[in-house]
């Protein structure tokens, strides 16, 4: 799993109307994400049912790594620029409302987040889970 943020990294998103809060998809993480969380952190996700923050497909993100995220909007896009993101096919999720319904399962792994990344726990911060690791579960 990596994060963005909203509008800032999307590939293939259309020019028009998109709009970050407009979806009812809702995915199911059914495999450990890869990234830099500890493992055992990624494997609480596992099961975990999340609402899309956007779209009603797996889009293309150029993303970062949870904790080697650049903290500033300009040192993203350089990061961009200099080949440092990664360009990933997932589905974003709230980073907040993510963190939150983790907390239903594993408390442990949601306070991990909490303690670790508090830069990812704020509003229109986003995470992208692989669309290998995701199940679609409405339509």
């Amino acid at each position: 799993m990596n994060v963005i943020f909203p509008r800032a990294h999307e590939v293939d998103a259309s020019d028009v109307g998109d709009d970050v809060s407009k979806t009812n998809w809702t995915v199911r993480i059914i495999a450990v994400p890869p990234g830099e969380a500890p493992l055992w952190v990624r494997e609480k996700w596992v099961g975990v049912e999340l609402p899309v923050a956007r779209y009603s497909s797996a889009c293309t993100f150029y993303a970062y790594g949870v904790l080697s995220l650049p903290r500033t909007w300009g040192a993203q896009w350089w990061g961009i620029v200099r080949g440092r993101a990664q360009r990933i096919s997932g589905y974003a999720v709230e980073s907040i409302r993510a963190v939150d319904i983790l907390s239903e399962s594993s408390p442990g792994a949601a306070a991990w987040w909490r303690e670790n990344t508090p830069y990812l726990t704020v509003p229109d911060c986003y995470l992208v889970f692989h669309e290998e690791d995701c199940r679609i579960v409405d339509v």
